[in-house]
C-alpha cells in the first residue's frame, strides 16, 4: 500500500510539473498573439481591398496588357505553397493545414501528380518534415522554410517573386496556397487560396456585374503603371497568407494550452481523490491490525 502511495504522489507532482509548463505557454503564446493579430489586423482590410481593385482590373483590361497575373491557361505544371508553422503543441492546427494541401495534390492536381508535375513550396518546418516524408514524388523547394523568423515585407516579397516570376515565364501554370486562415483566438481554419492565375472577381447572385466594374483612369499609360502595381498587390496579398498563419498558429496553441492546463486540473484533482481513498484504507488496515493484535492479547 505504502508503495501504491507513493506512486500516487510521483504522478500528482509529474501533472503539476507540466501544467506549470502548459500555463507558462499559454501566457507566452498570449502574448505574442496579441502582437500577430495586430499585424493581420492592420493588414487585411487593406489586402482584401487591394485584392478586389486587382481581379476588378485584371477583368477588365485592355489590349496586350490582358496576357499578365489573370490570365488562365491548361495546367500543366503545378506549385503548391504550404505554410505552417515551425512548431507543434497548437492542436490540430497544422495537420489540417497539411489536410487542405493534400486535398490540392491529390484530388485536384492527381493528374499533373501522377505525371510528376506538382511542386511543393514548404513554409515552416512541420509542413516541411511532413511532405519530405510522405510525398517524395512531388519537387520539393525548402529553402523558405524558416521565413516565420522575419514577416517584413520585404522578407515575404522574395518568395511572391519567384513564384510571379515562374508564372511569368510559365515554369508553373498554377499557384495554390493552404494556410491557416484567422478568425479570433479561438477559431482558425485551415484554407487552400489560387493565388496565380488572379482568378475572377465572384458576383453574388443578384448583384449586377457592371456594378461591380470600375472604370479606372490610369496615369500615366495603363501598361506602364500596371508593370508595378500589379506585383506590388500581388506581394501585399501572399503577405496576408503568411500573417493570417502566424496569427492562427498562436491562437491554436494558446487555446490547446489553456485546455491542457484544465485537463491537468482535473487530472490532479482525481488523483488527489484517488490518494485519499489509499491514505483511508492503509489506516483503516492498520487500525484493523491495531484491534486484532489487542483481541489476540487479551485472549492470551
Amino acid at each position: 500500500m505504502g508503495a501504491n502511495l507513493k506512486e500516487v504522489r510521483e504522478r500528482i507532482t509529474s501533472v503539476k510539473s507540466t501544467q506549470q509548463i502548459t500555463k507558462a505557454m499559454k501566457m507566452v503564446s498570449a502574448a505574442k498573439l496579441r502582437k500577430a493579430q495586430e499585424a493581420i489586423t492592420r493588414l487585411r482590410p487593406y489586402a482584401n481591398k487591394l485584392n478586389h481593385m486587382l481581379t476588378n482590373i485584371l477583368g477588365n483590361l485592355d489590349g496586350d496588357a490582358s496576357s499578365s497575373f489573370g490570365t488562365a491557361r491548361a495546367i500543366k505544371q503545378v506549385a503548391i505553397v504550404v505554410v505552417t508553422s515551425n512548431r507543434g503543441l497548437c492542436g490540430a492546427f497544422n495537420t489540417n493545414v497539411i489536410k487542405a494541401a493534400v486535398a490540392l495534390i491529390e484530388d485536384k492536381y492527381s493528374a499533373q501528380r501522377a505525371a510528376g508535375n506538382v511542386t511543393i513550396l514548404c513554409i515552416g518546418k512541420k509542413g516541411n518534415e511532413y511532405f519530405k516524408k510522405h510525398h517524395s514524388d512531388c519537387k520539393h523547394i525548402d529553402e523558405y522554410v524558416n521565413i516565420f523568423e522575419d514577416l517584413s515585407f520585404d522578407n515575404v516579397a522574395q518568395v511572391s517573386k519567384r513564384l510571379m516570376n515562374g508564372f511569368s515565364k510559365e515554369y508553373t501554370d498554377v499557384v495554390e496556397v493552404a494556410y491557416g486562415r484567422f478568425k479570433n483566438a479561438a477559431t482558425q481554419f485551415a484554407e487552400a487560396d489560387q493565388f496565380l492565375p488572379v482568378p475572377p472577381m465572384e458576383v453574388e447572385e443578384g448583384a449586377e456585374e457592371e456594378n461591380l466594374n470600375a472604370d479606372y483612369i490610369f496615369e500615366p499609360d495603363q501598361e506602364s503603371l500596371l508593370e508595378h502595381l500589379i506585383p506590388s498587390i500581388l506581394q501585399t496579398k501572399f503577405q496576408k497568407y503568411l500573417l493570417d498563419t502566424h496569427a492562427s498558429e498562436h491562437g491554436a496553441r494558446m487555446t490547446a494550452m489553456d485546455k491542457a492546463t484544465e485537463n491537468a486540473e482535473d487530472l490532479v484533482k482525481g488523483l488527489k481523490i484517488l490518494y485519499n481513498k489509499a491514505r483511508q484504507e492503509a489506516i483503516t488496515s492498520e487500525l484493523s491490525e491495531i484491534v486484532g493484535g489487542a483481541a489476540a492479547l487479551e485472549g492470551a
